[in-house]
């Protein structure tokens, strides 16, 4: 939802969408309310057993999202915000830890660095679109993590670098696709895993080839 008013009465948009297929994460979530539920008393053992069976069946969040609206929202799974914005000019900004990805980012930036570390990062959705706004100057690091992809394909550049490192792991599923759009004018934009601590490194080169230990 993007809070935009809409005309009244013109629904016909809202009825033709599609309802939104429910992932494996969203189905946990739910049996994590209606257990709590049921902890606090407030759904009976059968109800629990007729709400489980059809949260773990459910193909839609518009059927999971009826499982759970007559209860409280505390215990909820976070909703992510629509939009985040940075704007910053000299100085460095930072977003580590567990934060809460938004659906939509604008970040302008000249004279400082941004760094996103996606690495802890809560992901309720599977796309991330970022406008940026590089400007002499600004920079922009992205820290990924298994299953997280950067796709700059609809950038415009007309100065400044851009550097997209993938992760080694393979077979992993996807969890987040980050969509940059936007133009960079003297900035360069990053992104890459997080670097290994000195013992993730060692560990490695006293590793041959074939993953037995060098002598």
């Amino acid at each position: 939802m993007t809070g935009e008013p809409r005309p009244a009465g013109d629904s016909s948009d809202h009825d033709n969408r599609p309802a939104l297929r429910a992932s494996d994460r969203e189905r946990d979530q739910v049996v994590e309310i209606l257990q709590t539920a049921a902890g606090d008393g407030r759904l009976t053992i059968g109800e629990l057993d007729e709400r489980l069976d059809a949260a773990l069946s459910a193909r839609t969040r518009d059927e999971l999202a009826r499982l759970t609206a007559d209860l409280p929202l505390d215990g909820r799974p976070p909703q992510a915000a629509e939009l985040l914005r940075i704007d910053q000019r000299f100085g460095d900004v930072t977003r580590t830890g567990r934060w809460l990805v938004p659906r939509r980012m604008e970040i302008r930036l000249m004279f400082c660095e941004a760094k996103l570390d996606f690495t802890e990062t809560v992901i309720t959705h599977s796309g991330l679109d970022i406008d940026v706004d590089l400007r002499v100057g600004g920079n922009l690091i992205l820290v990924t993590r298994p299953g997280i992809t950067v796709d700059p394909d609809g950038l415009e550049r007309s100065s400044g670098e851009i550097r997209i490192r993938p992760g080694t792991e393979e077979d992993v599923p996807p969890v987040l696709r980050v969509r940059l759009t936007g133009q960079s004018r003297g900035g360069d934009i990053t992104a890459r895993p997080p670097r290994r601590s000195l013992s993730q490194v060692m560990r490695r080169r006293d590793r041959g080839g074939d993953g037995r230990r060098g002598g």
